[in-house]
């Protein structure tokens, strides 16, 4: 018989299950009718002597004409001598174990991050914070443009302009590594601008800021000993946050800290030379860390987070009262710090080669390959002169006696 919409409708269960076919015109084709009542498009094949059977779809949810189309795709593949019943299987086995977000995010964290990322720590938080709850659980393949820029829209939305550009910088790093692994086809962030404009990182802080920020830090009674003594640190050393907050005491000798080369951001062993400002700061900290092999040890286990000092320092910025300079954002980071000190140092006279090295920026050239100098008398006389200008800053009190200034 010739299928229509009518005849399909009128055709009545019976006990048993049976089969219609459609007729010569469309070999294969049947409509297979429950004692229920319900009905689905099938196809009856013969593939290397072995009678198969598949099935299309369900009437009415699936149409006549979708059902044709559906066999005449089928009937093609099996005069080419492939199974459709069983390429449908495989792809439906593929579709079910697709890599997820969820997936893809800790093969990215495991092979890229971690081996490449000394903060790939922070990677995994913005993960867990605004990309695994609503993507977590659908498959990689399947998240668009569209849905990167409503992440990212939603982020900027609640205040948060600078965290939705670093969130842009991490999915397109996980997206780029997914199709390097075959497991996405393409990267939904290629070519997508970032959502917030950034200006040129050049905040320092005044001779006035320094004085408030120090009191304001030390006065603070919300924030712990353990951030407050890291943000003075770090405007001591001017040594990186990360740095700063993995410090452990068997790398303290005297009056120098030797930051080791894996944890360098160029690679290469750094000696920093502390000031009596700088080791009056550990003296103390030693009371607060106690038995720990960490300077910084954290509540749960190994050293505190560079982010989470950060985040503490963003909270009380009221309360710091640093008074705001014509031209420059309301709040600063952690990393000001350090571009306070170096900047403090080459106002003082420190040439700039001697900064440089005291902040320990990567060199290229064939100079540097000769120049083995360690520069470790320069940089002591540099730290030392920015320790003496910051104790006056701090104290208003010009002298050639070190006052402890974490006290």
């Amino acid at each position: 018989m010739r299928f229509t919409d009518r005849s399909i409708k009128a055709l009545k269960p019976e006990d048993q299950r049976r089969d219609i076919r459609e007729g010569k015109n469309r070999p294969g084709f049947a409509l297979r009718i429950f004692p229920s009542g319900a009905k689905s498009f099938i196809y009856i094949y013969t593939l290397n002597g072995t009678k198969r059977r598949m099935t299309f779809g369900s009437f009415p949810a699936m149409t006549l004409s979708e059902a044709h189309t559906e066999h005449e795709s089928a009937r093609c593949k099996v005069e080419k001598g492939i199974d459709p019943a069983t390429e449908r299987l495989e792809a439906e086995l593929a579709e079910k174990t697709a890599d997820t977000v969820k997936q893809l995010s800790i093969e990215y964290i495991e092979k890229w991050a971690k081996p490449r990322k000394r903060s790939w720590k922070e990677d995994q938080r913005i993960l867990d914070h605004d990309i695994l709850e609503p993507w977590g659980k659908r498959k990689a393949k399947d998240i668009t443009r569209r849905d990167v820029i409503l992440v990212l829209d939603g982020i900027v939305d609640r205040g948060a302009p600078i965290a939705a550009n670093r969130t842009h910088s991490l999915l397109h790093k996980m997206f780029r590594f997914a199709v390097g692994r075959d497991i996405i086809p393409f990267n939904p962030v290629s070519d997508m601008e970032k959502p917030s404009k950034e200006h040129h990182k050049d905040r320092f802080l005044s001779d006035d800021e320094i004085k408030l920020h120090w009191h304001g830090i030390m006065d603070s009674s919300g924030m712990s000993d353990l951030t407050r003594y890291a943000l003075l640190l770090q405007l001591t050393t001017a040594q990186r946050q990360g740095e700063i907050a993995s410090i452990r005491w068997d790398q303290i000798h005297a009056d120098t800290w030797t930051i080791p080369a894996e944890v360098a951001k160029n690679g290469l062993a750094h000696r920093v030379p502390l000031s009596p400002q700088a080791t009056s700061l550990l003296d103390t900290l030693k009371k607060v860390s106690g038995e720990s092999e960490w300077v910084f040890p954290s509540p749960k286990a190994g050293h505190i987070s560079p982010s989470a000092v950060g985040r503490a320092l963003h909270r009380h910025l009221n309360r710091l009262q640093v008074p705001i300079s014509k031209g420059t954002p309301e709040w600063f980071t952690p990393h000001d710090l350090r571009r306070t000190a170096a900047s403090k140092m080459t106002e003082a006279g420190i040439n700039r080669l001697t900064v440089s090295k005291i902040l320990n920026h990567a060199e290229g050239g064939v100079t540097t390959v000769y120049d083995q100098h360690t520069y470790d008398k320069e940089k002591r006389q540099a730290v030392e002169t920015w320790g003496r200008r910051l104790e006056a800053i701090v104290t208003g009190v010009n002298s050639c006696k070190v006052v402890s200034l974490a006290a």
